[in-house]
């Protein structure tokens, strides 16, 4: 499969390099960073900064082990560095702000960085403000395509830079299919801070259960929150077990370390989760499977391209199943009965486009997709 999606997303990626120049500016640093200078990618502390690192990561609102989305860019950056003998280094910024992101992309370069990956919708603005000032240095943004940031936004992906979305509606779809057709009829989404990957994941989560419910001749009943950020909370936490306890029999924990939150209030009720972004699976026996987006393929074929002086610059991509960048933990699921045989001709609608999944633009909230047979209940948290 991730062979399979490398030479996908190759092809998709095509484009001659784009010249490049300038000087490098840079500034103070007052955010945390944990390096490595080796391929072995281990990493020192957060109050360790290194210089000369080529790959650097500014990770989004959360940590770099969120066991998520941080977590899986970051890994597969050490991969790639360890087997092609490069140098890499993350910055934790000081908050969750765009003065805090650029000061961090600004160490980085005066670092010695050459590629900067910042995973997450929140970096548009950052890479728009300082893509044209570092000609000489490639911008990898995940989840979103630098913009101003004003109502209606000005777009510009310069020819040093790449956005990269996933279709995390069809990851989500998969979820929900799946979760009903092996027999669930009360489920939940909690998810992170309503960015569009999360919604875009809770949107799909709930047309693919309305889909096999419709199937089944049947109606189910799902719970839908988002949480203000992506950590692990108390509230999370308790808002999930109340879910439980009302007789939710399986929720989606999508959204960093939130999904930590929905597997101790699983664990403590007797009830099953979803994980997100990478195979959660060994998070906790109540992971049934895992949304997931090939985080770590998809970096590590834009290094690739990077090193062969094939940058895809100036792009905005969106991947999905028709180039397996997403996909459910299949090897590692935990269905009573939906089995390989079922997600596959599943996965081949999805792949060819004869199902059909709407994003995050598609409507105002999740009870208002048209789900006849999904009645969905929209909590404030």
């Amino acid at each position: 499969m991730k062979k399979a999606l490398a030479l996908a997303v190759a092809a998709i990626m095509a484009l001659s390099l784009a010249a490049c120049g300038g000087a490098t500016s840079s500034s103070t640093s007052q955010s945390s960073s944990a390096s490595e200078s080796t391929s072995s990618s281990s990493t020192a502390s957060e109050s360790t900064t290194t210089t000369g690192a080529e790959i650097a990561m500014i990770t989004d609102k959360g940590d770099i082990d969120d066991k998520s989305f941080n977590q899986g860019t970051w890994e597969g950056i050490q991969a790639y560095c360890e087997e092609n003998g490069k140098t890499c280094q993350y910055y934790k910024p000081a908050d969750a702000t765009t003065d805090d992101y650029i000061t961090s992309i600004e160490q980085a370069i005066k670092d010695g960085a050459k590629v900067i990956v910042t995973p997450g919708y929140l970096f548009e603005v950052p890479i728009y403000t300082v893509q044209d000032q570092h000609p000489d240095v490639k911008f990898v943004l995940i989840d979103g395509n630098p913009n101003d940031g004003a109502k209606e936004p000005t777009y510009k992906t310069s020819e040093n830079t790449v956005g990269i979305k996933f279709s995390e509606q069809q990851a989500g779809y998969l979820a929900g299919y799946a979760a009903v057709m092996d027999g669930h009829t009360k489920l939940g989404f909690l998810g992170g801070q309503a960015v569009p990957a999360v919604v875009n994941f809770g949107y799909g989560f709930v047309q693919g259960a309305n889909d096999a419910a419709k199937e089944k001749g049947i109606t189910v009943d799902m719970m839908y929150t988002n949480t203000d950020g992506f950590s692990a909370t108390p509230e999370a936490q308790a808002m999930a077990a109340s879910w439980f306890n009302a007789g939710t029999e399986i929720v989606f924990g999508c959204g960093g370390s939130v999904g930590n939150s929905v597997f101790s209030a699983a664990e403590g009720a007797n009830g099953l989760s979803i994980g997100v972004d990478i195979d959660q699976s060994g998070e906790s026996e109540t992971v049934v499977t895992s949304a997931m987006k090939d985080l770590a393929s998809v970096v590590a074929n834009v290094l690739d391209q990077y090193y062969a002086d094939s940058f895809p610059g100036g792009q905005n991509l969106v991947l999905g199943a028709d180039t397996h960048a997403v996909s459910l933990a299949m090897d590692t699921a935990r269905f009573e009965t939906f089995d390989q045989a079922a997600y596959d001709a599943l996965y081949e609608k999805l792949a060819s486009g004869s199902i059909e999944v709407k994003d995050n633009t598609a409507a105002a909230s999740p009870a208002e997709l048209g789900t006849e047979n999904c009645n969905v209940t929209v909590v404030t948290m």
